[in-house]
């Protein structure tokens, strides 16, 4: 006889078999982004340190030695907004790149609530407006607003390095 319950668990399975699908397609997610930008910078900084299981590869496109340009892009296109790579191939850029990096590192919440109704249209409308400005924006506002995040990302990424008192760096 078939319960509620084993319903319930097919389509969960399913939906977990989905889901699993489309972290495999996205992860490693490749950021392309400027470190030459205080800003940009220190956000990537922030989430390298975080990226204790290596579900993202950053590429700095201001480093002289950078040649590697996304198909259907432009380097002028990865500095006017952030791009990333997913693992199949796919080149996806502004907000939802933000959305997928804060996932793949542990921030769920911010993730999730830059999808909420409210946030979502706010968070489209303003980042293109923030990343034409961002080279504005002074070095010591950057430090103030960064500088706990990173240091909270470094004992983090430093203490999942560690088991049972042994560290490895």
């Amino acid at each position: 006889m078939t319960t509620a319950n084993d319903f319930t668990n097919l389509g969960n399975t399913r939906y977990d078999r989905f889901k699993a699908g489309l972290a495999h397609a996205t992860y490693p997610l490749t950021l392309y982004y400027e470190s030459a930008c205080p800003l940009c910078n220190a956000e990537m900084t922030n989430l390298m340190l975080r990226n204790t299981e290596g579900r993202l590869r950053f590429a700095d496109v201001s480093a002289p030695e950078f040649n590697d340009v996304p198909a259907g892009t432009t380097m002028q296109d990865l500095l006017d907004l952030i791009h990333a790579r997913t693992a199949d191939g796919r080149v996806i850029k502004g907000v939802e790149v933000f959305r997928l990096a804060y996932e793949a590192v542990g921030l769920k919440g911010i993730s999730s609530a830059m999808r909420l109704p409210v946030l979502r249209p706010l968070a489209e409308w303003a980042y293109p407006v923030l990343a034409r400005n961002r080279h504005r924006i002074p070095r010591r506002l950057v430090g103030l607003l960064f500088e706990g995040a990173a240091r909270r990302a470094a004992e983090r990424a430093a203490g999942a390095r560690c088991n049972s008192g042994t560290c490895s760096l």
